[in-house]
């Protein structure tokens, strides 16, 4: 994945001290990468992320992912 990439996967990621306490969230949703991070962790697909918040796009998840790897 080139630079260019990872860096507009990670656009996807926004802070806003208005949501959900300046939480990392996806586009400015009130979806967490935390909560999206904790689903998968515990073993819930994909594709059921998908279902249950439509709103998401696949693109989102890798985004929570490749934030996920740059944080530690």
């Amino acid at each position: 994945m080139s630079a260019a990439q990872k860096e507009e996967l990670l656009s996807r990621i926004t802070t806003n001290p208005d949501i959900v306490l300046g939480k990392p969230t996806i586009r400015g949703m009130r979806i967490t990468v935390e909560q999206l991070l904790n689903a998968l962790a515990a073993g819930v697909s994909t594709s059921d992320l998908l279902e249950d918040y439509p709103e998401l796009e696949h693109e989102d998840i890798q985004a929570c992912l490749l934030y996920a790897a740059q944080m530690v």
